[in-house]
């Protein structure tokens, strides 16, 4: 998906599909999902901008997860998943929004995918720490 100028480091407003990851890993969070990360691969890649990943404890907790990022992404943005997989098995599930990817995961297959790792020349956002305990 082509970026728009808007998306330019340099404007005081985020960027649409930052704004679409944040909120992702805010839900990812809110519905007790751990260890998550932004990847940032817009210098990176030319095919999306940002990857959310996340780990869930169980088959339920992941789906409550994708459950709860698609009617955000509905709601909020008028967004619609352009693909999705996974959901069915439970343990690992993408969710494709074009230029935001987000991928839930089992500890297992997170482990096993190890996507920070092969993403590696990728930038971390940093996420807010409004509510964190941490």
């Amino acid at each position: 998906m082509p970026k728009s100028s808007s998306e330019s480091t340099s404007s005081p407003a985020l960027a649409p599909s930052l704004e679409r990851a944040l909120a992702a890993a805010r839900i990812a969070d809110e519905t007790r999902g751990t260890d998550i990360r932004i990847l940032d691969l817009r210098e990176v890649t030319p095919v999306f901008d940002y990857f959310v990943v996340a780990t869930g404890s169980s088959r339920r907790q992941i789906h409550a997860m994708a459950d709860e990022i698609e009617k955000a992404m509905k709601r909020e943005w008028h967004d619609r998943k352009r693909g999705g997989e996974g959901y069915e098995e439970g343990r690992w599930i993408v969710l494709d929004y074009g230029d935001v990817v987000i991928q839930l995961f089992d500890a297992e297959a997170r482990q096993y995918w190890d996507l920070e790792h092969l993403w590696s020349d990728a930038r971390r956002v940093p996420l807010p720490s409004a509510g964190a305990t941490t």
